[in-house]
């Protein structure tokens, strides 16, 4: 069916201005709305937090903090970032927060800035078991700055093996622990995590990039009690703008701030931070709360579905909105399958496997429930991701078109 542009007073404005941009735009828009956005790190915002971006706050420098600008003129962007912090620590319960970090990666280097130096040793999930980046890949900052040691999971049963972890804090006496993944889809034992740390003397700091915003929904457990600093994004489940956050206790705060301003990050950008506090506030309502349950439910059909079709899903299931599979059984390996989806209108990732030699494919609920889409239709684009990767991709972009056309991410 076809796809409904599209249109704003500011498109036109670009139409006349800019048209080359604007059909760039345009056309990035009828991608969203005419294929199945599976990314598990993906989402649609709402128009408000849209509308927050394209604000006149993107014109206003405002290096510091509240009350403490290196310029004039940022009484009212004081406001929107006082806002946004309280609606973050009322949202997580936090004793602060720190809403400025332009991404989940600028949140982790400020969390090291604050907490170690160069050369000290860190515990994180290594990175063929699912650890981002940031947790000590060889050309990332952090790999290159720090002595990353790595955990694992599992061969059985592809959950975190906590003895491991606990065996290699006590041998390494590591300065900081890191918990938090790209492709884990179980909850982590933040309790566990803390306890490690405190007999070891190091910082505990929880990467939570993929999980906050179930977290806010109470959909997932919040490692703000057990973390001494929470990094996370604010997209994602959470359904705001592209950025990060750090939460963390008041002895912290001060650390913190300085960490992200001045020592890693510049002048916030004020567009996204009132952003953010659309979405916090939008977070805080029992629709938000009923959409992270139902984004869970919809994995848990999703992931069941996957299996049933014959991939093997990694951990035999998932506690959240991510999801990791083998397609290997289908005949087709992790970055041909993802190739073969997309051309189908089927977009999602490619992620290592833990103890294999071939990628598997990541994958995610929260664009599709944000969408309106339920354990029915989880059903459905399970069996339809198994019939276009056994080689039925015309049929499949079809079908992939018409279910996104039923449920525009935009509707009004």
């Amino acid at each position: 069916m076809p796809v409904t542009r599209i249109r704003t007073p500011e498109a036109d404005v670009l139409r006349r201005q800019d048209p080359e941009l604007a059909d760039i735009l345009l056309g990035e828009s009828e991608r969203q709305a005419s294929t199945l956005q599976l990314i598990a790190a993906e989402n649609f915002t709402s128009p408000a937090v849209l509308a927050a971006l394209g604000s006149p706050l993107a014109n206003k420098y405002a290096e510091g903090y509240p009350a403490a600008r290196h310029h004039g003129g940022c009484e009212i962007v004081d406001v929107a970032e006082r806002i946004a912090i309280d609606r973050a620590r009322s949202l997580f319960g936090a004793e602060h927060a720190n809403v400025q970090p332009h991404s989940g990666s600028s949140a982790v280097l400020a969390a090291y800035a604050a907490l170690l130096r160069p050369g000290d040793t860190v515990l994180a999930l290594g990175l063929p078991h699912g650890g981002h980046l940031t947790h000590g890949s060889p050309a990332n900052f952090s790999g290159r700055w720090f002595d990353f040691v790595g955990y694992g999971v599992d061969a059985e049963t592809g959950l975190i093996d906590h003895d491991q972890v606990r065996t290699l804090a006590r041998t390494h006496r590591p300065k900081a622990i890191v918990c938090g993944s790209i492709a884990y889809p179980r909850h982590l034992d933040y309790a566990f995590f803390r306890e490690v740390a405190d007999e070891t003397g190091a910082y505990l700091i929880a990467d939570a990039a993929h999980p906050i915003g179930l977290v806010a929904g109470g959909a997932a457990p919040s490692p703000v009690p057990y973390a001494d600093i929470v990094c996370a994004t604010t997209h994602k489940v959470l359904r705001g703008p592209r950025g990060g956050m750090i939460l963390c206790g008041a002895e912290l705060a001060e650390r913190v701030d300085r960490a992200v301003f001045p020592f890693t990050q510049g002048g916030a950008q004020m567009h996204t931070i009132a952003a953010k506090a659309v979405a916090f506030g939008e977070a805080a309502t029992p629709d938000y709360r009923a959409y992270t349950h139902q984004v869970v439910a919809n994995a848990k059909v999703l992931a069941a579905g996957l299996a049933a079709e014959g991939l093997v899903v990694t951990t035999g299931g998932t506690d959240t909105h991510l999801i990791t599979a083998d397609p290997s059984p289908l005949g087709v390996d992790g970055r041909t399958a993802r190739g073969r989806l997309a051309a189908a209108g089927l977009v999602l990732d490619c992620c290592a496997l833990p103890h294999g030699e071939t990628r598997g494919l990541r994958l995610g609920t929260a664009a599709l429930t944000t969408q309106g889409m339920g354990e029915e239709e989880m059903a459905y684009v399970a069996g339809l991701l198994a019939r276009v990767l056994r080689a039925d991709t015309q049929q499949g972009r079809a079908e992939a078109r018409e279910l996104a056309g039923r449920f525009p991410p935009y509707p009004d």
